[in-house]
């Protein structure tokens, strides 16, 4: 039984209520249905559900699932779109999106600042036949000469990974809609709490849910959010049958990582702010990268855009890799990882991990330099976090 919250304007709220599936139990939690499988009334109720599926009517986890789809509706509700797709990971999410919509002789135009995974899958598209074409995603005459009549599609990451390099959505979103060209974009950075995305033109919305939809390191997950012809008439398809589809188990724990999403991802990017400022102009760092400070190239459209910088920080470190490992390695409180959104405070050296298998001079062109540090900021209080990041420093 799906029951709809009364008055669910606010986004905080709809994290909580929206597309609540209740079961004759009248459970109070969202429920976890850990089945594969499902019984049909009859043989002729089977065939017509493979067929076609009610709101209600499921065939196979694989397909869909009472808990993902939860969890789907949820946070297509909080982003805006009629519908969403729940996916392993967040790299099934792009996988997923783009490789569904494509064939061999299409044209993608890209930012060139995205996270390796991510150029990874696009090297993939190109050599199945897909043209990929790469630009500086913060320049809007690179897009308008790249786009061309017939481009199937644009793809960038809201704010890159890990320069924070923030995209003029709207004015990429007009040009790509220009030549009929669909806007795919990664949201990870901006957050759900923080994006206007479909309002600024954006077609298709991915996330790794492993990030702050989760929030505490727990599980992987992904979501493509997009409209409900191209969710399941072009990214089901692909991804029933592909295999990538979520777990219940994962999307009961992404259910409860969005009651709580709105509070921590508020918390954190103000800890983030206050954490930026109090390292500006630290004579051991080279540049504190925030699109929260006024010295961010893009202060003014991430301001526009999302109203925040955000949960991450990337600092340059003063000396290069030696420095920089140095600085890690005397951190107390600040763990060394990869993964970014938790609830506890990251820090990575994406030289020489997730974005390691880039070029020498694709790193150059990017801005990731041997010194270079992302800090995902946590939910620790800010002074501390500032007293491990100086006493690293000094």
């Amino acid at each position: 039984m799906t029951e709809t919250p009364k008055n669910a304007a606010h986004p905080r709220t709809r994290a909580v209520h929206h597309g609540t599936r209740r079961s004759q139990y009248g459970e109070m939690a969202e429920a976890i249905f850990l089945t594969q499988g499902f019984v049909y009334d009859s043989a002729e109720q089977a065939e017509a559900r493979f067929i076609e599926t009610g709101p209600d009517e499921f065939i196979y986890a694989r397909y869909g699932n009472p808990t993902s789809r939860m969890f789907e509706d949820r946070i297509a509700a909080l982003e805006g779109t009629e519908d969403a797709f729940a996916t392993a990971s967040g790299m099934a999410a792009v996988n997923g999106a783009l490789f569904s919509m494509c064939a061999p002789g299409d044209h993608i135009v890209a930012s060139r600042a995205l996270f390796g995974s991510c150029l990874f899958v696009l090297d993939l598209l190109a050599k199945f036949g897909v043209e990929v074409t790469y630009v500086n995603g913060t320049d809007l005459d690179q897009w308008r000469a790249a786009l061309r009549p017939g481009t199937k599609a644009v793809f960038f990451e809201s704010v890159s990974n890990p320069g924070l390099e923030v995209i003029d959505m709207k004015g990429v979103a007009e040009l790509a809609h220009a030549v009929g060209a669909l806007v795919v974009v990664d949201n990870v950075f901006a957050t759900p709490v923080f994006s206007r995305a479909v309002e600024q033109g954006a077609d298709v919305v991915v996330y790794s849910a492993t990030k702050h939809i989760d929030g505490g390191g727990r599980a992987l997950a992904g979501v493509i959010c997009g409209t409900r012809d191209y969710i399941r008439k072009v990214v089901e398809p692909y991804l029933k049958h592909t295999g990538g589809a979520i777990s219940p188990f994962h999307s009961w724990i992404m259910l409860n990582g969005l009651a709580t999403m709105d509070l921590r991802v508020r918390a954190q990017a103000e800890s983030a702010m206050t954490i930026a400022k109090a390292l500006q102009g630290h004579r051991k760092l080279k540049r504190v990268i925030y699109p929260g400070l006024p010295d961010h190239p893009q202060h003014a459209l991430a301001m526009e855009q999302m109203g925040s910088g955000g949960t991450m920080l990337a600092l340059e470190i003063e000396g290069g890799k030696d420095a920089a490992f140095a600085a890690l390695n005397r951190l107390r409180l600040i763990s060394i990882s990869n993964n970014l959104g938790d609830a506890k405070s990251i820090v990575t050296h994406p030289a020489t991990t997730t974005h390691q298998r880039l070029s020498d001079a694709d790193k150059a062109y990017l801005g990731i330099t041997p010194g270079l540090l992302r800090l995902s900021v946590g939910l620790e209080h800010s002074g501390d976090l500032i007293d491990d990041l100086q006493a690293a420093l000094q």
